[in-house]
């Protein structure tokens, strides 16, 4: 019975009344959103049976290849200036061997401003220098990403550059397209009707009266009358002020210091500076000022008393072949001390072609740690801001400190008369430690005789 309707299957020109010829491969249309927004479509390639064959309508495959789109609200936009624009950051340089971090003090430009390659955008206040922070290539300011007052170390990221200079965000087209088809949501507040709203704003409120308040309590007689917190300011201490204060603590908690006085008659110095001022301007083009004269008495000082140029190291004594003169400068932010390398083998001229340097180096916040770094002997000039008489505090790790003061004129018994005379006091704080009271007295005489007396330096006496 299977055989005979196989039989008649196969040998039948339809099937159910339909012609197998008219069987036609089924293609069904798909319509996909492709990423920009736009419709196609992309048809199914089925089997075909064609008259004639096998039946296989059980083994019909679909085979569609499309591209992927992108999920529906999905949206791109990338920041960029021109198709080749590029972001960079600037970030912390390296601020030397002993400096792990510092303080952003100060923006030296702003959002939008237009850069070039070195050029300094920041400056970072450390316990030593002022280090700026520069860019590392040409083009406009995008934004920063830290904030003045922060501590930072070397390689932290403190700006963001748009090296082709404009800083235009482009949109691109799925975007705008997504912006008109999806709708904004309504805010909650705009489904307030206006009989809501009405009844709100005619619905009277009712306040409770205020009880009337205290009135505040008389201070006693002996309660002291504080000023208000409103005329105080808080201001956190830089990096600088910080190292300063903590160096001068624990130099006062580490060493025994001690300070001896004299005082220098000053008339053979000036003399000498008044006498050949144009000259030594006119041949080294700088100025002769007293501290040369000072320098040189001190390395004079120095070599005549070597204790004073040697330093306690633990359980030894380190004497030093070499005179390294520390020169205290007064900045706006804060006292820093560069050194004058080999200052015994210094002419006056090149001395104050040093200090100068140093000085106009030191007002710019430009020294570098290296310019710092050492030093065996310090030099404190406050005469220059009137100070009459003071006790210098020993710069570490050195072991001596010498104070210069105004001069001011004063009446001096000179050959059993007395006679108007300029006159500094000078000060020698040191480490009763390691020097004494015998070595500090015989410095400052040398001092003394070399500065009321040049003579004495040409004439090695």
């Amino acid at each position: 019975m299977l055989g005979l309707i196989r039989r008649r299957l196969a040998s039948s020109p339809t099937i159910l009344g339909q012609s197998l010829g008219s069987i036609r491969p089924i293609a069904t249309g798909e319509i996909l959103l492709q990423p920009r927004g736009e419709l196609c479509a992309v048809r199914n390639y089925s089997h075909l049976n064609l008259r004639g064959s096998p039946p296989c309508i059980g083994t019909r495959r679909d085979a569609v290849s499309y591209n992927k789109p992108e999920p529906i609200g999905q949206m791109w936009s990338r920041r960029f200036s021109s198709e080749t624009g590029d972001l960079i950051h600037a970030i912390v340089p390296f601020m030397g061997e002993s400096i792990t971090d510092g303080t952003l003090a100060t923006f030296l430009k702003k959002p939008g401003d237009r850069v070039e390659v070195d050029e300094p955008i920041a400056q970072i206040e450390t316990d030593k220098v002022t280090i700026d922070v520069s860019s590392p290539e040409s083009g406009v300011i995008e934004k920063f990403v830290a904030n003045e007052g922060d501590t930072v170390e070397p390689g932290t990221k403190i700006a963001v550059i748009l090296k082709s200079g404009e800083g235009v965000s482009h949109v691109g087209p799925s975007e705008k397209a997504l912006e008109k088809v999806v709708p904004q949501p309504s805010s909650p507040v705009e489904t307030i009707t206006t009989d809501q709203t009405s009844k709100v704003e005619t619905t009277p409120v009712t306040k409770k009266p205020k009880a009337p308040s205290p009135p505040p309590p008389k201070p006693s007689a002996q309660e002291p009358q504080l000023p208000p917190k409103e005329r105080e300011r808080r201001i956190p201490m830089t990096t600088l002020r910080k190292r300063i204060a903590k160096r001068l603590k624990d130099s006062q908690n580490t060493y025994a210091m001690l300070t001896t006085f004299n005082e220098v008659d000053m008339t053979n110095l000036m003399k000498l500076r008044s006498d050949f001022k144009d000259a030594f301007v006119e041949k080294h083009g700088v100025k002769l000022g007293l501290m040369s004269g000072f320098i040189k008495a001190a390395v004079s000082g120095l070599q005549n008393q070597p204790t004073i140029n040697a330093v306690i190291d633990g359980d030894d004594i380190i004497y030093r072949d070499y005179i390294d003169i520390s020169v205290a400068v007064g900045t706006p932010k804060g006292l820093v001390v560069p050194v004058i390398r080999n200052a015994d083998k210094m002419n006056c001229a090149e001395i104050e072609k040093e200090i100068n340097l140093l000085a106009k180096k030191a007002t710019e916040g430009r020294l570098s740690i290296d310019e710092m770094a050492g030093g065996s002997f310090t030099i404190s000039n406050g005469g220059v801001y009137g100070s009459l008489i003071s006790t210098p505090i020993i710069n570490p790790p050195q072991s001596a400190i010498l104070g210069m003061h105004s001069i001011v004129t004063r009446p001096m018994v000179v050959g059993g008369e007395i006679v108007p005379r300029p006159m500094m006091y000078i000060a020698l704080t040191y480490d009763h430690r390691l020097i004494d009271g015998r070595e500090a007295v015989y410095f400052l005489r040398r001092i003394k005789d070399v500065v009321e007396d040049p003579r004495r330096l040409l004439l090695v006496v």
